[in-house]
């Protein structure tokens, strides 16, 4: 997947505001692939703050995201990732020869309470972890 032998696969999540679904979409890969993937999120026009719910939906699986903030989607960001996932908002990102685009189709969870917010983390929890399978499959344990 990396243009380079060695190196961990890097992934970028865009949605318009990054305050929702690509916070916990890169939540979710960093939670669930480790080290073994770089993760990034941006959006087009970055909100003030990581959407309240989402906040609250994730703390309720362990995953705290009271830290993380929006921030703009840019060339380089893309340029520097080998998978790009826009989030179902209609947002672009610049496209770059060998890069893999990949749009999810996810409900936005802006102004939604944390009960409309569970089915969005889940399906994007379901989403990552067959991105993981793709890109970066754990290591079978060595037997001794």
């Amino acid at each position: 997947m990396p243009e380079s032998p060695g190196t961990k696969p890097s992934v970028l999540f865009v949605c318009v505001h990054n305050a929702g679904r690509s916070q916990m979409a890169a939540a979710w890969l960093t939670h669930l692939a480790g080290d073994r993937v770089e993760v990034r999120s941006a959006g087009s026009n970055p909100g003030d703050q990581v959407n309240p719910a989402a906040v609250e939906a994730m703390a309720e699986v362990g995953i705290d995201i009271s830290a993380e903030v929006p921030k703009i989607l840019t060339i380089d960001a893309v340029r520097e990732s080998d998978v790009c996932i826009t989030m179902g908002c209609g947002d672009t990102c610049p496209v770059f020869p060998g890069k893999r685009y990949l749009d999810w189709k996810l409900d936005d969870p802006a102004g939604q309470g944390v009960e409309a917010v569970r089915p969005i983390r889940d399906e994007i929890k379901t989403l990552v972890e067959g991105l993981i399978a793709e890109i970066a499959p754990a290591k079978p344990e060595a037997t001794a």
